[in-house]
């Protein structure tokens, strides 16, 4: 029989910097065939693209090889929509060295880490690792999360839980499954920021993990991958809030709405603008491709609150549109004045 696919689970609050290191992953593979299963809100599938654009591999290879799964929080749906998927990849495994799967923000492993010991699963794959992202600018302010209202809000509208401090009981489960902690945004803080972060995070952990600072998803192969954890077996020793609960479900309160613009923007007056419609609106995060005049180079624009990015990607291909398209999460989004809005912009 051939070995168990090992799969790391990479897990981290919204805005984190999973999808940076995941592209930073793939981008950089030593030879590893890596499949990527990547839960995300949102129609346009931004994140999936972001992932497919860094694969060195045939196109036909690189589709096949990142899955979306948008259908809400993977740990609520992983029976309906996880197993399904998995079962597809499991019949190419001589075509896949290892998985990796990028859960939502709001995710709790332990759900998705139990499904790998059912029957159907568990003869062809093995949670090599969990690997959870820590955002040090968000939690040496205190946050936890850079945007607490977007995780927050869905934390409240789970029927099944009643926590004093969702926010916290989620890090803390986050944490508590992990084998390896990344701190990320260190460049966005001092020395003695991240000192603060580190003692705030061994301060919640269960048993010791190894901590590493991770500047923009920068970080060896080696060190991700290869835990040989076995996590599915390992979960006594890995403690969470909900241990007790067979089941949690959202009720979900938050949507996305999609513009798509078959023209160009100026990036600066475009981010000028999304700022000032974060403050009109609910919205969470923003995200997206951006056509910028004279520019042979896609822009990739992601907004968490009011901290915007930008970085160009990679050139557009001679076959595709060049056009902006772009993702709001948020609650009761209104999409046409997100649309009127920008379509005003010069």
């Amino acid at each position: 029989m051939a070995a168990k696919i090992p799969v790391t689970i990479v897990t981290g609050f919204l805005g984190s910097g999973k999808t940076t290191l995941i592209r930073h992953l793939l981008q950089n593979n030593q030879g590893r065939r890596i499949a990527v299963v990547v839960n995300e809100f949102g129609e346009l599938g931004i994140d999936g693209e972001l992932l497919r654009s860094c694969q060195v591999c045939p196109e036909e290879e690189s589709d096949a090889n990142v899955v979306e799964l948008t259908n809400g929080c993977l740990c609520c749906t992983v029976q309906e929509e996880f197993l399904p998927t998995m079962l597809e990849l499991l019949k190419r495994r001589d075509r896949i060295d290892c998985i990796l799967i990028e859960t939502s923000g709001l995710a709790l492993p332990k759900p998705l880490v139990k499904a790998f010991g059912w029957p159907e699963i568990r003869n062809g794959a093995t949670v090599d690792g969990v690997v959870t992202v820590v955002d040090c600018e968000a939690v040496s302010a205190g946050t936890l999360a850079k945007d607490l209202a977007a995780i927050a809000l869905q934390r409240e509208a789970d029927p099944n839980l009643d926590h004093e401090t969702p926010l916290q009981e989620l890090f803390e489960d986050q944490l508590a499954c992990a084998d390896l902690i990344l701190l990320s945004k260190t460049d966005l803080v001092s020395a003695e920021a991240v000192a603060q972060v580190r003692s705030i995070v061994e301060s919640e952990l269960p048993r010791a993990v190894k901590m590493v600072e991770c500047d923009r998803g920068s970080i060896d192969a080696s060190v991700l991958l290869g835990f040989h954890a076995a996590v599915e077996d390992d979960l006594a020793q890995r403690p969470s809030h909900h241990d007790s609960e067979e089941d949690h479900d959202h009720d979900d309160n938050i949507d996305s709405a999609h513009v798509i613009f078959d023209r160009s923007f100026d990036p600066v007056l475009l981010q000028q603008r999304l700022q000032a419609i974060v403050q009109q609106q609910e919205i969470y995060r923003i995200k997206g491709f951006v056509h910028v005049p004279n520019k042979p180079m896609r822009l990739v624009m992601q907004g968490v609150g009011e901290r915007f990015e930008q970085f160009y990607d990679r050139p557009w291909q001679p076959q595709e549109t060049r056009e902006t398209r772009l993702v709001f999460i948020g609650r009761s989004l209104d999409r046409s004045a997100i649309e009127s809005e920008l379509v005003s912009l010069p």
